[in-house]
């Protein structure tokens, strides 16, 4: 019995101790946070795609039949009218058979003269000139179509414009499948780009859109929709989508481009890291307690997401969240670590959980944006990484199927 009592009033000392102890860290050592920033910043959605500068209007010269190339213009960059010789395929032979054919009309003009002259002697006679002038007949419209077979091996400029390339060389052998030319307008340009066919219900004409090249890091590059392709391509499961460009673009015909077209911004809008958001609340820091505030999520991005609430500019809030931190606990900060929402690091993507796939968005801030479209534009770059990861977890999902 005095076993039993005395297990009993140990634990009860352990306990009194424990809790104790719990009192003491909790009240005089709280839980050590990181805290960020609410910052008041423009937001962007953006759908990304990737494309090429081509020019608004522009074709290929294309030889019609299979034949060894024996002259060809250096006319790139050069302007040319429609219907001007570029290029000429082998036509020695079917030369030495017009020659040919003119040898046989000739002969066939004298002798149809020599049948006019008796034709009214007799019915054998008059049926002698009808005979030969049929031959002749036969044989004028053998050579139009000779003629009209010799031009088909002549290479003509399409339309009025620039030879913007070429891409052949004399004694090359080239056929209906070869492109030797590119011609048309240097200007006005255009940006053909394809659009994942689950997001293409987001774009219209008119949206502006912000470009990225390899050409131009970090210069802001502009564009707007100017039409859709009614009809998607149902093997590659994307929808073709032309941006003009502005007269001053920078970009080259051919390049290759990321685009990102906004279909829907605020210019301000109260952003948070995505790790400060725990389900529907954020976690306010209140003289030196914890605060749960309801929120409702509004543009989402890979790093920073935009809240709606009672939540304003500069209010301090834990980063990452505390879901093991009861609501009006104590906390410590580490001011250290205290930090602003910034714009989100193109170079290094993060592990925060990704845009759905349904839609790449981005959310960014900046402290003090010096230019509105500065801080889209950030926010459209950043729309890349959401994407990557997206089209990273759809391929995956396909794989496994």
């Amino acid at each position: 019995m005095k076993l039993h009592h005395l297990i009993a009033t140990g634990i009860v000392a352990i306990a009194a101790a424990g809790s104790g102890y719990y009192a003491y860290s909790r009240l005089l050592h709280p839980p050590l946070v990181t805290t960020s920033i609410a910052s008041l910043a423009p937001v962007s959605e953006a759908v990304y795609g990737t494309g090429t500068v081509e020019p608004e209007r522009w074709a290929k010269v294309v030889p019609l039949q299979r034949r060894r190339l024996v002259e060809l213009c250096k006319c790139e960059g050069q302007e040319v009218k429609a219907g001007q010789i570029l290029g000429r395929q082998d036509d020695a032979e079917e030369r030495s058979a017009l020659e040919q054919m003119e040898i046989n009309r000739r002969q066939l003009e004298r002798d149809l003269a020599r049948a006019e002259k008796d034709r009214d002697k007799n019915d054998a006679a008059r049926t002698e000139y009808e005979q030969r002038w049929t031959k002749l007949e036969e044989a004028k419209s053998k050579i139009a179509a000779q003629k009209v077979h010799l031009d088909s091996l002549l290479l003509r400029a399409p339309l009025d414009g620039m030879v913007l390339r070429r891409d052949s060389e004399v004694g090359e052998i080239a056929g209906p499948t070869d492109v030797l030319f590119w011609v048309g307008p240097p200007a006005p340009m255009q940006v053909v780009a394809e659009i994942n066919e689950e997001e293409i219900n987001r774009i219209a004409a008119g949206q502006k859109a912000f470009l990225r090249s390899e050409a131009f890091p970090g210069r802001a590059l502009r564009a707007t929709v100017s039409q859709i392709t009614p009809k998607g391509d149902p093997t590659r499961k994307t929808f073709r989508v032309y941006l003009r460009l502005p007269q001053d673009t920078p970009l080259r015909i051919g390049m290759s481009v990321e685009t990102n077209i906004i279909f829907r911004e605020k210019p301000a809008a109260i952003v948070v890291p995505a790790e400060a958001v725990a389900g529907d609340s954020v976690q306010m820091v209140d003289d030196g307690r914890v605060r749960r505030v309801p929120v409702t999520v509004g543009i989402r991005g890979s790093r920073n997401i935009e809240i709606i609430g009672e939540v304003s500019k500069g209010t301090p809030v834990l980063s990452p969240a505390r879901r093991d931190l009861a609501d009006g606990a104590r906390i410590r900060i580490d001011n250290s670590l205290t930090r602003a929402v910034e714009p989100a690091a193109v170079s290094e993507p993060t592990d925060q959980p990704a845009a759905t796939p349904e839609a790449t968005v981005v959310a960014v801030a900046t402290t003090a944006p010096s230019d509105p479209d500065d801080a889209v534009i950030s926010a459209a770059i950043t729309a890349h990484i959401d994407s990557v990861v997206s089209d990273a977890r759809r391929n995956m999902i396909s794989n496994s199927r």
